[in-house]
């Protein structure tokens, strides 16, 4: 058992069950025994792998994207480039070389990064040491500098607690996490129910047992953001993985040591993740007046030029080389990669910028 299972433990037995989201917060980001407060989950020696992680041109395409928003936006002289939620820093460090290369006028621009883990914000210096420029770091977007704002996030709303319903016999009630006979952590009903007008369609015949999730911490961030960009002018991109409209399913996983796990064999010891509903955060943004866009990841990267920037990678390289850039290729855009699963919700406030331009 895990120290933060002993924990969790106590705290039910003390206080009743506690729902999935409160589970969730727990297992992340409790100070002494949390996922992000204690463990390096990035990478290889870690428990998975990032975009940025797999090539650097998927963080060099990022950089495209942001480069012709701000042109799209005017080119404010005080615009702020922040990335939230920014891992080990990989992609920032991959933005800022290509942003500079760009245009030589980007350096001394304010750049941002949005991190709450002090753990992860040093990390994310020592990573970003000797980039062509230095961002500063914030622990809210609250926090960030005034200016059109564009901002980046990868991997970030799935990371962000979700609420569980289950369908039973005596409707819809919200999914708690409790102690089995033998003490071990189990899934079960309360007493609370959702609010009627968040079930989706075909909630009403549903079967027993089906499972509704709710994301309001996912909302509530992307109002802020949407606030923002909707005040002050810019352009948000966020990537994840999720589906494209509200559905019924349990999408809640757990990731240890690269393998999926039982959500709650190891508390504080594997990453927990739910598929992002793209809809929500979608009519979120529409309602600030910001042209929300969507699409597959796969689509987004080539669309921007995956192919040709790998071609160049690959120029005069040996044939090893080259394989394992078309390997690097594959797992971005690929259907059996991260290509389909994961998609990019683009939210400008001004024009659509390429490749969104041709998405209605």
């Amino acid at each position: 058992m895990t120290a933060l299972k002993e924990k969790i433990a106590r705290l039910i037995e003390a206080t009743g069950p506690m729902s999935v989201s409160d589970y969730i917060a727990l297992c992340l980001f409790d100070p002494e025994h949390g996922y992000y407060t204690t463990r390096e989950p990035f990478g290889r020696g870690g428990d998975f792998t990032t975009a940025p992680e797999v090539s650097q041109m998927f963080g060099e395409l990022i950089a495209v994207w942001l480069y012709a928003a701000w042109q799209a936006g005017g080119a404010p002289e005080d615009a702020v480039i922040a990335e939230i939620g920014p891992g080990r820093g990989t992609l920032m460090k991959d933005m800022l070389r290509t942003l500079v290369r760009l245009d030589g006028g980007f350096a001394g621009r304010r750049f941002a990064m949005v991190e709450a883990s002090e753990r992860l914000v040093a990390v994310q210096k020592e990573t970003l040491s000797g980039a062509p420029e230095r961002p500063a770091w914030y622990g809210r977007v609250e926090d960030l500098p005034d200016g059109p704002l564009f901002i980046v996030g990868n991997e970030l709303f799935d990371a962000l607690p979700v609420r569980q319903y289950v369908n039973t016999t005596a409707g819809w009630r919200e999914r708690v996490v409790g102690l089995g006979e033998d003490g071990a952590l189990i899934f079960m009903a309360g007493a609370g129910a959702p609010d009627p007008t968040s079930l989706p369609s075909g909630a009403d015949a549903a079967p027993e047992g089906a499972v509704f999730e709710a994301a309001p911490a996912r909302e509530a961030l992307m109002e802020t953001i949407a606030g923002r960009l909707a005040a002050q002018g810019g352009a948000g991109l966020f990537i994840d993985y999720g589906y494209e409209g509200p559905a019924l399913g349990d999408t809640l996983q757990a990731v240890r040591r690269h393998a999926y796990d039982d959500v709650l064999a190891h508390p504080g010891e594997a990453d927990l993740t739910a598929h992002v509903d793209f809809a929500a955060l979608a009519r979120i943004a529409g309602a600030q007046g910001l042209g929300a866009r969507l699409m597959p990841q796969g689509e987004f990267l080539l669309g921007l030029g995956l192919l040709d920037r790998a071609g160049r990678l690959g120029a005069g390289k040996s044939a090893e080389e080259q394989e394992r850039i078309r390997g690097e290729v594959e797992r971005l855009a690929g259907p059996e990669g991260m290509g389909t699963l994961f998609k990019v919700l683009a939210v400008p406030r001004e024009v659509a910028v390429p490749p969104f331009d041709a998405v209605s």
